[in-house]
């Protein structure tokens, strides 16, 4: 039995910005003890990905993914992940991840790269959409308001680029935004997806 919860990853993973696997392994390399395992993510470098958000970001490289398979939509993807140094941009690592986004974003279809992209309005209808549901479903109205909360994370998980769980989870596990953050500790910058297009062909929109 492990000397820590589920809770216990989430809330590390708050604090210092690390992946869902890092906070499982600082945990269990600490044996739950929460101070012990920030500690050590922070000596990693894995908890300092957002002291390098403001820092400016003048390289990066585009990753891309063509999708192209008999019977199917044709789909093509491309990314632009920006980075601090043409260093970084040109690793191989670096130029990976960076089709590996790509090709998440030809399977999940994301409309928008962070909450803070999301238009006020958009996020005003989700919540009207959500309320009325509640109220249909027969929902006790003073609930409403803590539904319309938790399903709006879903209209985020489902539509936001950052929030949605990474598909290829055979190299990560936890969302695009984790895995942004992980490789932003790794490579010492600041690295973000700045830019993203999907152009499919025969597919119903």
């Amino acid at each position: 039995m492990s000397d820590f919860t589920a809770k216990d990853v989430q809330a590390l993973r708050q604090t210092t910005g690390a992946g869902m696997m890092d906070a499982k392994r600082a945990l269990a390399e600490t044996g739950g003890d929460m101070d012990r395992a920030k500690d050590l993510l922070r000596e990693q470098g894995l908890s300092d990905a957002a002291k390098r958000a403001d820092r400016g970001q003048s390289e990066g490289t585009i990753g891309s993914y063509l999708h192209s398979q008999s019977g199917r939509p044709v789909v093509g993807v491309l990314v632009d992940l920006a980075s601090e140094t043409d260093f970084v941009a040109k690793s191989d690592e670096f130029q990976g991840v960076a089709n590996d986004i790509a090709m998440h974003i030809a399977a999940a279809q994301p409309t928008w790269i962070t909450r803070e992209d999301v238009p006020e309005d958009a996020i005003a209808d989700e919540k009207r959409l959500i309320a009325a549901q509640a109220v249909n479903e027969g929902k006790p109205e003073h609930i409403v308001e803590k539904i319309v909360e938790g399903r709006i994370n879903s209209f985020y998980a489902d539509n936001v680029l950052y929030d949605q769980e990474f598909v290829k989870t055979e190299t990560f596990e936890g969302t695009v935004g984790e895995l942004v953050t992980q490789l932003a500790s790794k490579m010492g910058e600041n690295i973000s997806v700045s830019k993203m297009a999907r152009v499919a062909v025969g597919e119903e929109t």
